[in-house]
């Protein structure tokens, strides 16, 4: 190589380092903290119904220290949402339980549903994010317990949330009916689909909707990690919606492509975002949050800002399932 030709390969070679740099920089500090709202509506209530205003939240990940993130999700009180349906992965470090609960206080007696992921039961751990392009992260050794029982205490006894881990509870808001039914993280195999039949059926015998004048019931699913294995479950179970978190939405993504990992087996086009999952004869709306946090291990976003979402449950004259 000549002096000139090797000038010429280090220069650029530090232009890539630079632009890499500014990326990173750019990710960690601008767009994991540029919290963002989207919505969507999905027509699945009775014709007539009043619309329901359902805030998503998923994957907080939150420690003590977050108070920006802990304000911002405070304000989405500002939203007046008739229910808030949480998929999981509350907590990102041994103490956020403190920083969940001076978030999320601001939300009780508004009606919610909650199910784990598993960084509500473990702690994070570092792990190296380019395994992820190798399939689905694992199980690591000895990871570190959570206050898990606080948190359920929070949600159930302070803000008056259902617990979906493996179950079904109904619901009646502003008129509509609800049944909802959930999994444990799929992403540990917490699962139980065997399980939600009997425990639908259990909801719909004690739901306590004798009046066949009444609206039809609208089936919601909802899950941590949208596996295919619990979204087709909750298909063939008649839901009409899904809620999932856990992908991030990719987290670290090029703009205008699809997500380019997913932490599970979910297709890369849906990994964030309202799409249709179908199976057989059926289909049911699937929405997918990429999440408000990240691991403290890893906290950067590109291309791929944090989000809450609100979904609009309207009347409509048809249904997708």
């Amino acid at each position: 190589m000549t002096p000139s030709s090797a000038r010429t390969a280090g220069t650029v070679l530090g232009a890539v380092a630079a632009v890499g740099a500014a990326a990173f920089a750019y990710g960690s500090l601008i767009e994991r903290n540029r919290f963002t709202i989207r919505h969507e509506s999905v027509p699945v209530l009775d014709p007539g119904a009043r619309s329901l205003t359902v805030l998503h939240i998923s994957d907080l990940h939150m420690a003590p220290w977050q108070g920006r993130k802990q304000e911002w999700v405070r304000s989405l009180a500002l939203l007046e949402p008739d229910l808030i349906i949480n998929t999981g992965d509350n907590l990102g470090h041994p103490d956020g339980i403190e920083g969940l609960e001076k978030a999320l206080r601001v939300f009780a007696g508004v009606p919610g549903v909650f199910v784990h992921g598993s960084n509500d039961v473990y702690g994070p751990q570092f792990k190296n994010p380019f395994t992820y392009f190798g399939g689905p992260s694992r199980k690591l050794e000895k990871p570190k317990k959570l206050d898990t029982e606080r948190m359920e205490r929070f949600f159930e006894n302070s803000l008056g949330w259902l617990s979906l881990n493996n179950a079904a509870q109904s619901l009646e808001v502003r008129g509509s009916r609800l049944e909802l039914f959930g999994t444990n993280d799929a992403h540990r195999n917490w699962d139980r689909l065997e399980a939600l039949p009997g425990a639908i059926d259990d909801m719909r015998e004690n739901a306590g909707w004798d009046d066949t004048s009444g609206p039809d019931p609208v089936a919601i699913g909802v899950t941590h990690a949208p596996y295919r294995r619990v979204l087709d479950s909750f298909v063939n179970h008649g839901a009409e919606v899904i809620f999932a978190g856990h992908t991030h939405g990719g987290q670290v993504r090029i703009p205008g492509l699809p997500a380019l990992v997913t932490n599970c087996d979910i297709p890369r086009e849906q990994a964030q975002g309202l799409s249709v999952w179908s199976r057989g004869r059926r289909s049911a709306f699937l929405e997918v949050s990429a999440g408000i946090g990240t691991s403290i291990y890893a906290p950067v976003r590109f291309a791929c800002a944090p989000e809450a979402v609100v979904v609009t449950l309207a009347p409509g004259d048809f249904s997708y399932s």
